[in-house]
């Protein structure tokens, strides 16, 4: 039998990461985590690094860059890592020791350079390496909580400490994202120790958050299985939104409680041997301090029979297929927070679509591209693709320097090939300028002239 998570009678580590697909409950679950072991005497920081976080509305507090005592949890507090204010004040950080000594347009060029997606995703890249290794900063805390992005984003931002430091290890001149390299000693340091401290199994804990369902349980075993190869090994599973049992004569609880035995019953093998903790589907909303501090203690007592509940009429889900056949609208976009059910209804509109004479493409830009695992397969009139950012980064970038062969010598291209490229991070993007060709991402802006006169631009 599963046992039950209960964080005010565990033992942690003192680096917690929360992680999973969208939806799961990562946030619900490392927030009350968190106030757990604050109640316990321990001093906490908890820390999001979800771009699209949501800490704020369930602290009911508004939050920022650097940590805030949170109302009412004594020793709890929390952060935003906000990758724009990290971007701006690391850009500030490499530019203003030069602003009033370089000419203007020397720094315009600087901070054009900086202006782009890489610099964002290393500013917090940066802070997130220094909550794991800033001694003055973690000796403050008993336990630094990480609520993170949806797995793919997670996968990366892990990833990229281990990615930076071989790369640091191989290149000693130019520059890259991160500034001249040869100036970067320090950082290569901080990254090698942010690597010892994820491999660390007495020092971090990796928490898997799930839910009995196929999908999430997937994307699971897929995340246990890409972190234990870059050394997480410590790992808990936890599975949120369990349900005890079902209302009686109702379809749709009995259906939602056999999935869920279904589910757990056909739980990856990659799942099967870590240490896995229950958490009940709760019938509150959990949001403020109060009902954070019920998760973990409410019992499932009670099921409502069918007749208490309230109906609301909502139009069904066909009626708006039927809308988009007759205005024959050609381009449809499915969105909004992980885990509300992009991909489920995208495949179902275009079924609805396609049973309809419609012929239908149906793709995803999303990391996860869980359409497969719900299409089940080729469907008539349906045809089904994924944009892989990695996949397009690296097919472009090998398209630039194909490009690049009978215009840059020898020299030019190996500085081209030197640009790192961190798991799913750069992107390169080609510029016209008139009588050059600028090639890279805005963070390694390459300037090579269709003479073999001009190389690499310094701004060191």
């Amino acid at each position: 039998m599963t046992t039950l998570f209960n964080p005010r009678s565990m033992d942690f580590t003192p680096f917690l990461f929360f992680t999973g697909k969208g939806g799961v409950g990562k946030t619900s679950t490392a927030c009350a985590t968190a106030i757990a072991l604050a109640d316990r005497g321990k001093q906490v920081l908890l820390v999001s690094t979800d771009p699209a976080s949501n800490l704020q509305d369930v602290f009911e507090v508004e939050l920022q860059n650097k940590p805030t005592a949170i109302p009412n949890v004594p020793n709890l507090f929390a952060a935003n890592l906000d990758t724009e204010t990290a971007a701006n004040e690391y850009k500030e950080k490499v530019i203003g020791p030069y602003r009033g000594k370089l000419p203007e347009t020397v720094i315009a060029s600087m901070e054009e350079q900086l202006s782009g997606a890489c610099t964002v995703e290393i500013a917090a890249f940066n802070e997130f390496s220094t909550l794991l290794t800033n001694k003055e900063l973690t000796v403050q805390f008993d336990h630094i909580i990480f609520d993170t992005a949806p797995t793919g984003h997670t996968l990366r931002l892990l990833q990229l400490p281990a990615a930076w430091s071989g790369f640091l290890e191989e290149s000693t001149h130019g520059a890259s994202c991160l500034g001249p390299l040869a100036g970067l000693s320090a950082k290569k340091r901080m990254y090698e120790q942010s690597v010892e401290v994820l491999a660390n199994p007495e020092k971090t804990t990796l928490l898997l958050v799930t839910r009995p369902d196929g999908s999430p349980l997937q994307e699971a075993a897929r995340a246990s299985k890409e972190l234990r190869e870059i050394g997480l090994k410590n790992q808990y599973l936890l599975i949120n939104g369990v349900m005890k049992d079902f209302v009686k004569n109702d379809e749709v609880s009995s259906a939602f409680f056999t999935r869920q035995v279904h589910a757990l019953e056909q739980m990856p093998n990659e799942l099967k041997g870590l240490q896995t903790f229950e958490i009940p589907l709760v019938p509150f909303n959990i949001a403020g301090v109060e009902n954070i501090r019920k998760l973990f203690t409410f019992e499932q007592t009670r099921v409502v029979p069918a007749d208490e509940t309230k109906s609301l009429h909502v139009p069904a889900l066909k009626t708006l297929i039927d809308d988009l056949s007759e205005s024959r609208k050609r381009v449809i976009f499915t969105m909004g927070k992980g885990g509300v059910g992009k991909t489920t209804i995208a495949s179902v509109i275009a079924v609805g679509l396609a049973e309809k004479g419609h012929r239908v493409h149906l793709t995803t830009t999303d990391p996860a591209a869980h359409i497969d695992y719900v299409m089940h397969g080729v469907q008539e009139n349906i045809s089904i693709s994924r944009t892989d950012p990695k996949v397009e980064v690296e097919k472009y970038r090998n398209e630039v320097l194909n490009q690049a062969k009978d215009t840059v010598d020898e020299e030019g291209l190996v500085y081209l090939e030197e640009c790192p490229q961190p798991p799913s991070m750069s992107v390169v993007w080609p510029v016209a300028v008139t009588g050059q060709l600028s090639i890279g991402h805005p963070q390694c802006h390459w300037h090579l002239e269709k003479t073999n006169e001009c190389r690499r631009s310094k701004t060191d």
